[in-house]
């Protein structure tokens, strides 16, 4: 099986998001646990670089430059690129999160980029749903969101096994 970017990305969030940490974990540690785990260091290396960007974009002028253009009236165009990427059933998911207030326009936004970010690879609903919860762990303070979300995501997991 070829591990992909979000293979790396899903392994660091299974094994350290939710475990609070003594002390943090550096980056040489990472690599070598994520390279004894069995991922190629070329797609640590990605994943590395994924990570970093969404904290800057998190604390960057990014958000501030979303934030300062937003109305509840708005409607998102996708792209060709973003639409074959994110299939209707991932849009549609994404306009549900935001009609159920889970995400505004400005963390939409952060999650079409992430997504858009993971190098060429199709993504389905359930790789969406974790995209999102990476992101919304990175920076949200809404707890009930998150477990809200958490609790969608692992579900359908949980389902997919047991079929």
């Amino acid at each position: 099986m070829k591990e992909t970017m979000l293979d790396v990305l899903r392994y660091l969030f299974d094994h350290y998001m939710w475990e609070p940490m003594e002390e943090p974990v550096d980056k040489d540690t990472l690599a070598i646990e994520l390279e004894q785990a069995g991922f190629e260091d070329p797609i640590i290396r990605q994943a590395f670089k994924w990570l970093e960007e969404l904290g800057d974009r998190q604390n960057g002028s990014i958000i501030s430059a979303l934030s300062s253009v937003h109305s509840n009236q708005s409607i998102r165009i996708y792209s060709t690129e973003e639409m074959v990427r994110l299939d209707a059933d991932c849009r549609g998911f994404i306009l549900f999160l935001e009609q159920t207030g889970v995400l505004d326009h400005t963390l939409r936004e952060l999650i079409i980029d992430r997504i858009m970010a993971l190098d060429g690879e199709t993504i389905d609903l359930e790789q969406l749903k974790w995209v999102i919860l990476m992101v919304l762990s990175n920076g949200s303070e809404d707890g009930d969101q998150m477990l809200w979300l958490e609790d969608v995501i692992y579900a359908a997991d949980a389902d997919s096994m047991i079929h």
